[in-house]
């Protein structure tokens, strides 16, 4: 077996068993590829290297022969309060710091010319995902049968927290029009994997109570496409444009009695538009816009409360039953790269995308699982040209720390007034790749 068959496979093999914890806009990355990450994730109109079918397949055939291997050491720090609550004997104030704040993310890119207009290219990266880990336990008991358990912060007992993993394979076909313009389609290949542990509390508000909480890792597989464009306007103006797909993807049957639909999961549909200017021969600005569409997907879009109410009217599990209540997002990326000399490039960037978690009695309490709160991200990167010709890219990213503070849902359920939640999270990524042309 050649060499490049065995990054491929080797870089595939990660992938399915490494964590996927991206929650930098809203649960999706930042950028794609460690260049576009240095540049606050500003790709659509790039033609950088292998991650078009992450960014914009249109690109791929302008990058020509080449290989894309990177890693990014990825940690978030999630914490969540609840103060002011007078119901069930005020034993239910207190605080929580997630555990899990150090996670790996493999990304991998190639790409070939079949001919001087056409190439063929695959993109394999985590899309996103969700890891909480909240192990301390609040003063009074837990709202479900657990024996002598203290409760954790949603009611339940023991280890309270979720896993999902969502990894992409995209192949990627890409034809040159003209000298100006490209197209591009990519079909997505989706897997993901899900847990969640600590819900024991919302069992009797589920339409199928033995399928909520505590059941290990269920997976799910599914597809969706993305296609895009690119166009040269002028030596110094390139425009792209990119859209994918809701990825439809099969249910999670172990968690069926929680997800609405019956376990469904999909990956929301997005889209992008960018635009690159060359402001100097050896710089470049590049701006994108890209929407979020969160709330076509009902597992993440319905109200947190839907299901509060006792009886429920829309038990969990149900089309209508309670999700995280994520508001469709708007993300704006901007990134600068700079050219130093023939061996090195420095890049700057700024990505900021509205919380996708509101502040209303409907919003907060679920997203103690899923605090996906950050808005601001900084970043930096930078890329050396060996001797060899090869490139070693560099990124750094950091999310402010933001907050969402809101009523508890859980007011809902006929304990008294249960106070109020907040939410918070920053963020800081470094990532390291090394690419070359065949």
């Amino acid at each position: 077996m050649n060499k490049q068959r065995v990054l491929v496979l080797a870089l595939i093999a990660g992938g399915l068993v490494s964590p996927v914890a991206h929650a930098t806009n809203g649960y999706f990355s930042h950028g794609y590829g460690m260049k576009a990450k240095g540049m606050g994730g500003a790709a659509t109109a790039m033609t950088i290297d292998t991650f078009g079918g992450a960014n914009n397949p249109a690109s791929m055939v302008w990058v020509g022969d080449r290989i894309d291997i990177g890693v990014d050491l990825f940690s978030p720090k999630r914490s969540v309060s609840r103060q002011g609550a007078t119901g069930g004997g005020g034993f239910y104030n207190g605080s929580a710091d997630s555990d899990s704040t150090l996670f790996l993310i493999p990304e991998f890119g190639y790409n070939k010319l079949i001919n001087p207009n056409t190439s063929l290219g695959v993109t394999v990266y985590g899309n996103g995902g969700m890891n909480t880990d909240f192990n301390t336990p609040l003063a009074g008991p837990p709202f479900a049968a657990c024996g002598a358990a203290q409760a954790n912060m949603l009611y339940g007992c023991g280890k309270l927290g979720v896993d999902l993993m969502q990894l992409i394979v995209a192949p990627t076909v890409a034809y040159k029009i003209n000298e100006s313009n490209s197209v591009g389609i990519s079909p997505l290949l989706g897997y993901q994997k899900f847990k969640v542990d600590g819900l024991q509390a919302f069992t009797v508000l589920s339409a199928s109570q033995s399928n909520v909480t505590n059941l290990g890792y269920d997976t799910s597989t599914g597809y969706g496409i993305r296609i895009g464009w690119q166009g040269r306007l002028s030596s110094t103006v390139t425009l792209g444009a990119a859209y994918s797909t809701k990825m439809k993807m099969g249910k999670f049957d172990k968690y069926k009695g929680l997800f609405a639909e019956q376990g469904g999961f999909d990956i929301p549909e997005n889209y992008s538009v960018g635009v690159a200017i060359k402001t100097a021969p050896n710089t470049t600005v590049a701006v994108d816009i890209q929407q979020i569409n969160y709330s076509k997907v009902a597992a993440i879009a319905n109200g947190v409360a839907n299901s509060l109410l006792a009886p429920p009217a829309n038990p969990l599990g149900s089309a209508a039953g309670s999700g995280f209540r994520w508001a469709d997002q708007t993300v704006f990326k901007l990134g600068v790269e700079h050219e130093y000399g023939s061996n090195w490039t420095a890049r700057a960037g700024f990505n900021y995308g509205k919380s996708p978690i509101g502040s209303a009695i409907n919003d907060v309490t679920f997203n103690i699982l899923a605090p996906g709160v950050v808005e601001k991200h900084l970043t930096l990167g930078a890329t050396y040209k060996t001797s060899s010709g090869g490139e070693l890219t560099f990124s750094y990213m950091h999310a402010f720390e933001n907050s969402v503070t809101g009523p508890s849902a859980a007011s809902l359920l006929g304990a008294g007034d249960m106070g109020t939640e907040t939410l918070k999270m920053h963020q800081d990524s470094i990532g390291i790749a090394y690419g070359w042309k065949m």
